[in-house]
């Protein structure tokens, strides 16, 4: 659960994340309360913002990048997420591609999903100057900086890049020292997107590596420069193939993420270490 007025026991928070334990979530069997509490239940979201759209920006054919104007009083850390309605109140969630110390707005990545009520909308209708409305930011797959030597492994997949490019940015703000490595895939060359200014990071950071992935070519598919063929998941492991001591966050659709949580985990990475996102899609 977690505690929105009051501090929890550190009892109580034996075992739980760094991310969870900085937004005052507890295990409530082992929580002694001596004084009144107000909790909510996990990934509880109760409150909601008004805000405009700033830009509608197509990234690729599929994905649309959306800039919200940020609410007086939202708090949020890169790559948690939101729930964004559109106008009927049907609500999607999309991860926080932003950074609040450098960005004025709010930032979405948001893919078409066919048929999707909430992504058609997005892609379809939305324009600058419109009002919606978004829920407050959960979720627990953002950067801490206890301990800025850590290495740090970003995997994400088509979208999944939005939470991961929020993630390095605010890393690199912190002054983290450790290697960055982050790894964008993609079936086709389409897919692959924010090339320039990942690229741009890695030049002016000597300690983070931006590899963009490819697993579906032909003989006719040129990949840019610096482009490799091969899923993800596999290049990030042939580069790193012992890990222990890493932190790894891992963004995309759920089998990649189960599958990329379990193969990190073979090659020494602490499951408390690991933090992932997947992208679960709602029936239309």
């Amino acid at each position: 659960m977690r505690m929105v007025k009051g501090t929890p026991a550190s009892e109580s928070q034996k075992g739980l994340k760094s991310s969870l334990v900085s937004q005052n979530y507890f295990l409530p069997c082992s929580c002694s309360a001596d004084r009144d509490m107000e909790v909510i239940l996990p990934d509880a979201a109760n409150f909601r913002f008004s805000t405009s759209v700033v830009s509608v920006d197509l990234l690729t054919s599929e994905i649309v990048r959306l800039r919200l104007a940020r609410p007086s009083g939202f708090q949020y850390h890169p790559g948690q997420y939101i729930t964004l309605y559109n106008a009927e109140g049907t609500g999607r969630t999309y991860s926080l591609a932003s950074t609040p110390v450098l960005d004025p707005f709010l930032e979405l990545h948001i893919r078409l999903v066919p048929n999707g009520i909430v992504s058609s909308w997005v892609h379809k209708q939305l324009t600058v100057g419109d009002t919606v409305s978004i829920s407050e930011a959960i979720g627990n797959c953002f950067y801490m900086a206890d301990n800025p030597d850590q290495s740090l492994l970003l995997v994400g997949t088509g979208s999944g890049l939005a939470p991961l490019y929020g993630i390095v940015r605010d890393a690199l703000h912190h002054a983290h020292q450790g290697i960055i490595k982050l790894y964008h895939g993609s079936g086709t060359m389409a897919g692959i997107y924010l090339q320039q200014e990942l690229n741009q990071l890695a030049k002016n950071h000597n300690n983070v590596e931006y590899t963009a992935c490819v697993s579906r070519i032909s003989q006719a598919t040129e990949l840019d420069a610096g482009v490799v063929h091969g899923r993800a998941t596999a290049i990030a492991l042939q580069h790193n193939p012992r890990m222990s001591g890493w932190r790894a966050y891992i963004c995309g659709e759920p089998k990649m993420v189960n599958d990329t949580s379990r193969a990190l985990f073979l090659a020494g990475v602490s499951l408390k270490d690991v933090y992932s996102d997947p992208f679960i899609h709602s029936k239309p």
